[in-house]
């Protein structure tokens, strides 16, 4: 066997800065460890998030709405930090030390957020269920959870990506592996999350908060061990420099050259004239015809060289302008995920508290937390992951002869309109529970007599729509990334969560100072027996039906982008 054939041609090293040994190092047998760690720290994650919401009511004394804004306030910036982990992964660290770096961070964040429910003075007193937490009590519970939101962010754009470079994309029977392996990462990450949300809710409402973040530290403490145990086996990609740098280079150019022609034979726009990209850890990538503005910047001119080297910052190669370019094409895909992920991070707050309302009995003694509802989205996405990618893909292969289906716009697009249903679901079930108060006269109950199980379709069809729409972004951000901006790229597809939630947060505030004028009591009071939460999903439906048509024309126009050359 030749030593093009031993050794990967994507350009991957092994731990030790030698190339990747296609036999010893990557494949699922490096994956296992990473799909290992991803369980063990989402565990920890949504073991931790997951009930959030009633710990801020229960322990800190805050509002429905004012608890529901922390908690996707704070998951937001949970989806925002990925941007600091990755533009260290691409520019400096790489994936495999940047990860190494934040997992510490975390397990700093989940030990104090331990300590801050145990310890006697940081956690709040109470007399049984009336607390009254001091300010300095609150303040290193917040500081806690931003830790945590700073070490999650480290880590949520490179665990991903890392997996997926395991995987030769130049050796076709290891690139059919890939595809296969983004559906089983989501699934890595519900197992951990089904755990969460039905053993540890279940801890924290009846054994104790201090249990109840202890488990999830310990988990978090485990998906290291994980993670560094299959240190040996892991490949490597080398990290390409500031891809911000890159994009602000081409700007500069492009601008600089605004008066030059673009010829109209592109091959006399400016790339290395070798096979290899001069961008470390990227292939070449082919001349499109979109933005064409940019294309200034690859025009050669007789100021573009200073002392016999070509300034960056004036003369681009074709493969640095079509980076930029890729990045503007997934722009308008990133921004139709927002509103989707608004849906989604209902799970952790309005369910939550509509579940809060209803009878949560198993049986005459079992209670189920509100919170752990949340399961049934975890089973549905354990139920379609496999479903999807043994059965549903060489159905739909059938008719569409795509190795992979659906493209990869058509699998998210599904996932919206799935989205849409859920809130048509879930708006129809608090109509029903508000007839079902005004009927029986039970505006002062805290719970009424319907069972919390009818919450169970609306968290199902959340699941559904995730496998459809989340790990289609998973898989279209890593393969529409520029090679040396993938880590830069998932965490840019991370961002539209963070926006959901923020937008989830400022909806919620307009809704309320709207709905709350001349002395009523709005659409999300604290007794929601007396409000109209329907109105609210009403709401994110109709912006979820507005933001699928929008994505209808978005996917329409879009190009795949299209690589040729080999790595440096």
């Amino acid at each position: 066997m030749g030593d093009e054939n031993i050794y990967t041609n994507d350009g991957t090293v092994d731990i030790h800065k030698k190339p990747a040994d296609k036999t010893k190092t990557g494949n699922w047998k490096a994956c296992r460890f990473i799909l290992g760690n991803e369980c063990c720290e989402r565990l920890a994650y949504y073991g931790m998030s997951t009930n959030l919401v009633n710990y801020l009511k229960l322990r800190l004394g805050q509002s429905n709405v004012t608890a529901s804004n922390n908690v996707t306030n704070w998951s937001g910036t949970c989806y925002i930090t990925p941007l600091i982990g990755a533009f260290l992964a691409d520019s400096y660290l790489g994936r495999y030390w940047t990860i190494a770096i934040f997992v510490i961070v975390y397990v700093i964040g989940m030990t104090l957020l331990t300590l801050s429910a145990s310890i006697h003075g940081l956690k709040p007193e109470c007399i049984k269920d009336d607390c009254n937490p001091t300010g300095s009590q609150t303040a290193v519970f917040f500081a806690a959870l931003y830790i945590i939101a700073l070490g999650t962010g480290g880590i949520k754009p490179c665990v991903s990506s890392f997996g997926a470079d395991q995987f030769d994309e130049t050796d076709e029977f290891e690139r059919k592996k890939k595809s296969s392996f983004f559906n089983w990462f989501y699934l890595s990450i519900n197992i951990g999350a089904l755990i969460a949300s039905s053993v540890l809710v279940w801890i924290q409402m009846n054994v104790g908060w201090s249990w109840g973040f202890g488990v999830p530290t310990v988990a978090m403490a485990i998906a290291v061990v994980f993670f560094f145990s299959g240190s040996n086996l892991y490949r490597l990609q080398k990290p390409g420099g500031s891809p911000l740098t890159r994009i602000f280079q081409v700007l500069v150019a492009s601008m600089r050259k605004y008066s030059a022609k673009v010829p109209s034979d592109k091959s006399l726009l400016y790339e290395t004239p070798d096979m290899e990209s001069n961008i470390e850890g990227s292939r070449k990538l082919e001349h499109t015809e979109k933005f064409r503005f940019f294309d200034k910047a690859a025009v050669e001119t007789e100021t573009d060289n200073v002392k016999g080297m070509v300034d960056p910052w004036r003369l681009c190669t074709v493969t640095q302008v079509e980076e930029l370019k890729s990045i503007v094409k997934i722009l308008p895909v990133w921004a139709s995920g927002i509103v989707f992920a608004t849906v989604y991070s209902q799970m952790s707050t309005m369910f939550v508290l509509q579940g809060n309302t209803m009878d949560q009995h198993i049986g005459p003694h079992f209670e189920i937390p509100s919170a752990s509802l949340s399961l049934f989205d975890t089973v549905s996405v354990i139920f379609w992951v496999p479903i999807y990618d043994q059965i549903i893909i060489p159905v739909v292969r059938k008719f569409t002869h795509r190795e992979r289906g659906f493209t990869q716009l058509q699998r998210m697009g599904i996932g919206l309109v799935i989205s849409i249903f859920a809130m048509v679901v879930a708006g129809a079930l608090e109509v029903i529970r508000l007839d079902y108060v005004r009927r029986n006269n039970y505006y002062d109950r805290t719970t009424i007599p319907m069972s919390i199980f009818w919450q169970v379709p609306q968290y199902f069809l959340v699941g559904c729509a995730e496998v459809f729409t989340f790990i289609g972004q998973l898989e279209f951000f890593y393969d529409q990334a520029p090679d040396a901006m993938r880590s830069l790229c998932s965490a840019l597809s991370l961002t539209t969560v963070a926006l959901g939630n923020y937008l989830s947060t400022l909806l919620v505030t307009i809704v309320t100072d709207i709905t709350t004028r001349d002395g009523k009591l709005g659409w999300i009071p604290d007794n929601l027996n007396r409000g109209h939460l329907d109105y609210f999903y009403w709401l994110l439906a109709i912006l979820s039906l507005i933001n699928f048509f929008v994505y209808l024309l978005i996917a329409k126009f879009y190009t795949y982008k299209k690589v040729t050359g080999k790595p440096r």
